[in-house]
């Protein structure tokens, strides 16, 4: 006997012992609700383990083919790549599915495929999905109200828009605000309260107003009606079903994941999802999600701007209408999209799912990319003649595949004058007011103050350097109250060069996130000037002035 028609078995005798025909067993001293609730629960925790035990029988991978054998050219996916490199967004990694299966798939190094990346905004999708699961258990609908849900965060009047406020309001991002109440908590620790005390002046349902802050309260009624963080809740029920592990999302400062950002996953695990739902929720044969939940969560529920001139609204993908936490794309797709670039692309008609993690500054660009190479590659045919010199040279591709590394340069003369030392900065934005070098070999190592904490790095020179740092990432949410909150030290790579005998360039690149940060020094005798960027913010220079301290 299989290990799973054993377990299946077993299950159904251990079941049956507490369901005597349709009779629940009743303990002395216990009301028959009472038993039936434990009961209930019982039963609900025993298929949630015998679910994980079958589950964890399954291959944790996709399994892979190659593009022409799925009815892909290889010639596609090689131009996208090659493509991307002369472009202005960095791809940091891509997966091509077709029938299931992976047929391509690059990092640029220094990502990997070991690496979780923020998923941004592609979090509202899976937020959406534990409501979908939630729904699915009737443990609530999407006719709700929100109000029901916090009795004890509502304002002291409460107003009919905001009494009208339904669960697919904050699905659909039509709760009726103007202007987005997000930027409220930079400020506020209660963030539901935030929300709901934020004048709504649409009716809700009528108007679409993008809205991170409503997909947090959806996180946060989802943890009310189950008892559970979303992470944790689709653990046994999403995550562990399709194999995905090593995740991790972040919370408010009371302990709620933020829902509409924050969650951190593998770029194989956004294919996964992605491939979920173009099977109509089914994995390995089991229905992990309702097919009428991935219905209703991926067609048309709000167009963005019905004014729109049709030609314009034809060219943007993001113009083709949203549905429950996830956007209507050209070509008849939908897609889970975060900012800078992280996509789970779903493309019913082509039996494909296009996963991408990156940073650009210019979203649309990158479908351009997608639509001119990868889309016409996928053909209608099932399966192509094999093209083994294409083929090849993309796999050298994928192989070699990397973001700029800082050259190496060779010494001057002010590393030895300045190892060891510390140099001590004016007051400045970045409230970095001392900094400390040390050359070794090919390595540099610098101290650098943030906030009155001391970080310290391992700089490459002509290569990455590998390490950890408790220093949060540079984010478009970095001032959000409780940033990072929930999650583990950051993998950075580092590296430096001297762009010319006095300038010092450190690149410090942050691999579970889209962003690096880049750190100039430029050296005139006993005098520094240090310009520091983000790359999520190029535009934007903090500029110090500082002075090498001879002991």
């Amino acid at each position: 006997m299989r290990a799973r028609d054993f377990a299946e078995s077993r299950f159904f005798k251990f079941h049956n012992l507490f369901t005597f025909g349709t009779r629940p067993m009743r303990c002395r001293g216990t009301s028959l609700h009472t038993n039936m609730l434990q009961h209930r629960t019982l039963f609900s925790t025993l298929f949630l383990l015998l679910h994980t035990f079958l589950v964890a029988q399954q291959p944790l991978s996709l399994p892979r083919s190659t593009p022409e054998a799925e009815g892909i050219s290889s010639e596609g996916i090689l131009q996208f790549l090659e493509a991307s490199e002369k472009s202005d967004f960095e791809i940091h990694s891509l997966m091509v599915l077709r029938h299931g299966k992976v047929v391509a798939e690059a990092w640029a190094k220094p990502y990997g495929p070991d690496l979780v990346h923020t998923m941004y905004s592609c979090s509202k999708s899976f937020t959406a999905t534990a409501v979908g699961l939630a729904v699915s258990e009737k443990r609530l609908t999407v006719n709700d109200k929100v109000i029901s849900f916090f009795p004890n965060d509502l304002p002291a009047e409460i107003s009919p828009n905001l009494a009208a406020l339904r669960v697919k309001d904050l699905l659909t991002m039509s709760t009726g605000h103007d202007p987005d109440p997000t930027g409220n908590i930079r400020t506020d620790s209660n963030w539901v309260r935030a929300f709901l005390s934020t004048p709504i002046v649409h009716k809700p349902g009528t108007t679409f107003l993008y809205n991170s802050l409503a997909t947090y309260v959806l996180s946060a009624i989802v943890q009310k009606v189950t008892g559970e963080k979303v992470i944790d809740y689709l653990k046994p029920r999403l995550f562990t079903p399709l194999g995905i592990s090593g995740m991790d999302w972040e919370e408010d400062p009371t302990g709620v994941n933020v829902g509409g950002w924050g969650l951190r996953l593998k770029t194989e695990d956004m294919a996964k999802f992605g491939q979920l739902f173009l099977q109509k929720g089914q994995w390995n044969g089991q229905q992990i999600l309702p097919a009428a939940w991935v219905e209703e969560a991926t067609t048309l529920k709000i167009v963005q701007h019905p004014e729109m001139p049709k030609a314009k609204r034809d060219s943007s993908d993001w113009e083709q209408g949203y549905c429950y936490q996830m956007w209507r794309s050209r070509h008849n797709s939908y897609r889970g999209d975060g900012a800078y670039g992280q996509y789970i692309l779903v493309l019913p008609d082509k039996d494909a799912v296009i996963a991408v993690t990156s940073e650009t500054a210019n979203m649309q660009e990158t479908f351009n990319y997608i639509w001119k190479y990868i889309y016409p590659a996928i053909r209608k045919e099932a399966k192509l003649p094999a093209n083994k010199k294409a083929l090849q040279r993309l796999q050298q591709k994928s192989a070699a595949f990397a973001l700029p590394l800082p050259g190496k340069t060779p010494p001057t003369t002010i590393e030895k004058s300045v190892t060891g030392k510390t140099i001590r900065f004016s007051e400045n934005e970045l409230s970095t007011r001392q900094m400390s070098l040390t050359f070794k070999g090919d390595q540099c190592r610098a101290s650098i103050e943030f906030n009155g904490k001391i970080y310290t790095f391992d700089f490459g020179a002509g290569q990455w350097v590998f390490g950890e740092t408790t220093k949060t990432p540079p984010a478009l949410t970095q001032l959000v109250k409780g940033y990072f909150v929930g999650l583990p030290p950051s993998k950075t790579a580092a590296a430096y060069r001297w762009r010319d005998p006095q300038t010092l360039e450190l690149t410090l690149r942050y691999l579970e996130s889209p962003h690096s940060e880049l750190f100039l020094l430029r050296f005139n005798r006993s005098n520094v000037d240090l310009e520091y960027t983000r790359s999520n913010d190029r535009a934007k220079k903090i500029i110090a002035k500082g002075l090498v301290i001879t002991p």
